[in-house]
């Protein structure tokens, strides 16, 4: 670990490596710059799309083949927007995808300010599409957001998961180091023997 002080967006990016994830889709943009920052030293691969729509089935399809979250970044608004399509299709066949955006500053959210890629309400455009959509208000949440979206992948029915991080959280110092915070992952159980005849039986 570097002795640097991260961003809430490079500490954010070394959490999803220590959740296991290698691999992320994307386009840099300006507003996601910190998460950008935050790929080089971290073990996780990026891979560069021409779209967004394109990053959503691309995170879609390695969670099919893999078995394991797909995971990809976009930008505010129109980034969230165009990935729309791909969340509801892993909405639809339970695939467990993380979709990580950045919204505007805090300080402008809901006031139509016009900012760049303003919407009024990002995280109610994906709510239902989602098994959760949050916005995290402060560096301080987003360990709790991503245990609970893993907590998704793991226990309940696989669904895509939407945080939007806004702009000055995602380039603010943090306070704490919370990077390696990971919350153990039980997995999933398997039912029992006899359940599972019974099931084979009636098919």
């Amino acid at each position: 670990m570097q002795d640097k002080i991260l961003t809430g967006g490079q500490a954010l990016v070394r959490l999803l490596a220590n959740y296991g994830v290698d691999t992320v889709f994307g386009i840099p943009g300006v507003h996601t710059l910190e998460l950008y920052r935050g790929l080089p030293g971290s073990g996780i691969r990026h891979v560069l799309t021409r779209h967004e729509q394109g990053a959503g089935f691309m995170a879609d399809g390695y969670a099919r083949v893999s078995g394991k979250p797909g995971v990809c970044f976009v930008i505010t608004g129109p980034g969230v927007t165009n990935a729309a399509t791909a969340i509801g299709q892993a909405y639809a066949d339970s695939i467990p995808m993380l979709v990580i955006s950045s919204v505007n500053h805090t300080a402008s959210l809901g006031k139509g300010w016009g900012s760049l890629h303003e919407t009024q309400d990002q995280r109610a455009i994906t709510a239902p599409i989602t098994a959760f959509s949050a916005v995290a208000l402060s560096a301080e949440d987003l360990p709790e957001l991503i245990a609970r979206a893993y907590a998704v992948f793991d226990s309940e029915r696989p669904r895509p998961v939407h945080i939007s991080v806004p702009l000055d959280v995602l380039a603010a110092p943090i306070r704490r180091d919370w990077s390696h915070e990971v919350v153990r992952r039980p997995g999933r159980g398997l039912p029992p023997a006899d359940a599972l005849e019974q099931a084979v039986a009636k098919l």
